[in-house]
């Protein structure tokens, strides 16, 4: 998994049936180096032009290869430091790279070649997991709620919900009954990242201590909270670069860091009365649980209303493995024709099984 904060891949091992059971194993990041981030970043950029989501235009073609080879060799030391044999692997799940995610118009990109690393890695490969969903109609995300859902058998409160925020925020309620709903709620990390990047040259908010020190700019808070998406009716996603946050330019770095935090906060508050019933708990995971700025304003806004905050280690679970989980169990649910998305996690119009099946052998 290589998200939108584009921190790094992740990769995790799990045994599944794609159903209930569910056994975790050992996880790693390899973080991105500044070039490779760099790299990334511009192919974000030049993506933003594309209408054929096969087209690699420019060094679009070149990104993917080199992007498709760092999963390779991401997966070959995973192996190695871990222990795990080939014979133990039986199928690898595929994210690649978001690079254009704009399902209004039936157009989502993920940047990154299944049967490139299905033939470095020996093993089948499944991939493109979006593209099914919203060839159908739906959002193509968020994906992750099939997962969160079987992962939320071991509680007993209902209803409950994994809040994901990675570059983008997304919120699965699970219901009494297994019930299900899903969306992207707003910013998670991508605005904060960009902006610690732009004044900084860092990658993140180390700690949160760049927002701890800002304070609130109100005006420019309004004009982000009164974005449309807000009012859109659920389900629905966001494109990592959704958001102008021009309206900062002229606060201190801080300033302007404590602003977007606020935002991503508030933004997940905003999210939890969509649903038929608040949450009793929430499950905190991705990179912005490791902000305690952010996970601060996030428990002030659930906990005096006697709602729970936990953050994913202390549920039970890792936090940064969650989504690479999540990509190996939706593997395994394609390989079965079992359903990824549902019409009240996309908008899709019926339960849609997705994702291509590339083999070590078969060339496309």
């Amino acid at each position: 998994m290589s998200g939108t904060s584009l921190d790094g891949i992740d990769v995790a091992l799990i045994k599944t049936d794609g159903k209930s059971e569910v056994h975790r194993g050992p996880a790693r990041t390899y973080a991105y180096k500044p070039d490779q981030r760099a790299m990334l970043r511009e192919a974000l950029a030049e993506a933003a032009r594309l209408t054929d989501r096969r087209a690699r235009p420019g060094n679009l073609a070149a990104v993917e290869w080199s992007l498709s080879e760092w999963h390779a060799l991401a997966v070959q030391s995973f192996c190695e430091e871990t222990g795990i044999t080939a014979s133990e692997v039986d199928v690898i799940g595929f994210h690649g790279q978001t690079a254009i995610h704009r399902p209004e118009i039936g157009l989502t990109v993920q940047l990154g070649d299944g049967a490139l690393l299905a033939r470095r890695t020996g093993k089948p490969v499944v991939c493109d997991m979006r593209a099914a969903d919203v060839a159908a109609g739906g959002q193509g995300a968020p994906l992750a709620p099939a997962y969160h859902r079987a992962l939320a058998a071991r509680f007993a409160e209902r209803p409950v919900a994994f809040v994901n925020i990675g570059g983008v925020a997304n919120m699965t309620w699970i219901g009494v009954g297994d019930d299900i709903a899903a969306f992207d709620t707003g910013p998670g990390n991508a605005l904060i990242n960009d902006w610690c990047e732009r004044h900084l040259g860092e990658p993140f908010d180390r700690d949160g201590a760049l927002a701890a020190r800002g304070v609130l700019d109100a005006k420019s808070f309004m004009t982000l909270a009164l974005h449309p998406y807000f009012e859109k009716p659920i389900p629905k996603s966001l494109d990592r670069n959704a958001f102008d946050i021009s309206c900062l330019e002229g606060l201190s770095p801080a300033d302007g860091a404590a602003t977007l935090v606020h935002f991503t906060a508030t933004s997940i508050g905003r999210a939890a009365g969509r649903f038929a019933q608040r949450p009793k708990l929430y499950v905190i995971c991705g990179g912005g649980r490791r902000n305690p700025r952010l996970m601060k304003e996030i428990r002030g806004l659930f906990e005096p209303l006697g709602e729970h905050v936990l953050n994913a280690e202390e549920a039970g679970f890792d936090g940064d493995a969650m989504e690479a989980e999540a990509w190996a169990y939706l593997a395994v649910r394609s390989l079965h024709g079992l359903p990824l998305t549902y019409p009240m996690t996309t908008g899709v119009a019926r339960a849609m099984t997705g994702g291509v099946l590339v083999r070590p052998n078969a060339g496309t």
